[in-house]
């Protein structure tokens, strides 16, 4: 390139900087506002769609066709196969409870409570939001993955062919199973939770069984259970509707299906705790 050529180019890369910005620059600043526009049609089309999933599956839910031996199939996938992993859970969290809740209460010379204490904490909010998130993770994830890799192999398109009802086979059967399965799971988890709770108060104590129940059960009142039943079984619902509607919706690509179950744990986890918040509002307005 001659001394002209590069006089020229030295003189056009002068005239692009304007107002000391280059040319790259006001072009990424004049694109970001695209960006957004973009991310926000997509968040909107992604909640539009969700929610016309929600309708059809809802739909669905009610037809005579009603698929039982699959719906009995999930109902073991997403409960018995998940005992063992609750169970742990439930024991550890009464454990940690009593065993950072008793020091307190030894200075305030209340023990006492102390059963009282677990006991509501793991009925009104540790119980049903530790599980719903496992839940989350475990069951969402798997239901995300199994209807993806479905989607990619193209299995669903040959259950329409053969004039067999996906949507009503695979998504409605695992919706419903989650939604009853989880709060059996919560009631199993806030259990074993008490069981923990005996356990790690005798690791510094004395406490008989009967006395530790007996103290426990004295402080909860019906009002205690109904609310935090009730919305137990909105997190299944929504634990079922998440992880079907990213496997269902899943790309054609392998790459899809694990995008599919990674998203179905986070949108899963998430809407849990924005349930559990609204849930938390409604009592607190019932109650006063």
């Amino acid at each position: 390139m001659t001394r002209k050529g590069n006089n020229e180019m030295k003189k056009n890369t002068s005239v692009s900087k304007i107002g000391g910005f280059s040319w790259l620059q006001a072009k990424m600043h004049s694109d970001k506002p695209i960006g957004l526009v973009v991310a926000l049609f997509r968040f909107l089309t992604d909640v539009a769609d969700f929610f016309l999933f929600s309708m059809r599956v809802f739909k669905e839910s009610f037809s005579r066709r009603f698929e039982g031996r699959e719906f009995l199939y999930q109902c073991y996938v997403i409960g018995v196969k998940t005992l063992p992993l609750i169970s742990v859970t439930g024991i550890v969290i009464g454990m940690v409870l009593t065993i950072q809740s008793r020091p307190v209460l030894v200075d305030f010379g209340a023990v006492a409570l102390l059963p009282g204490m677990v006991i509501i904490s793991l009925i009104r909010e540790m119980g049903p939001v530790i599980t719903a998130l496992i839940c989350a993770g475990k069951i969402g994830s798997g239901m995300g993955a199994e209807l993806g890799s479905m989607k990619v192999t193209e299995q669903i398109d040959a259950m329409e062919v053969s004039s067999t009802n996906p949507m009503r086979f695979l998504v409605v059967t695992r919706v419903l199973a989650a939604t009853l399965m989880i709060p059996i799971l919560v009631l199993y988890a806030d259990g074993l939770g008490l069981m923990g709770s005996w356990v790690g108060a005798n690791i510094k104590g004395d406490v008989s069984f009967v006395l530790f129940f007996s103290q426990a059960f004295s402080h909860v009142e019906f009002m205690d259970f109904l609310p935090a039943t009730i919305k137990t079984f909105f997190f299944g619902a929504m634990i079922g509707l998440v992880g079907c509607y990213k496997g269902y919706s899943a790309g054609r690509g392998t790459e899809s299906v694990g995008r599919a179950a990674n998203s179905a744990v986070i949108l899963g986890s998430l809407l849990v705790i924005i349930l559990d918040l609204i849930a938390v509002q409604i009592t607190d307005i019932l109650a006063s």
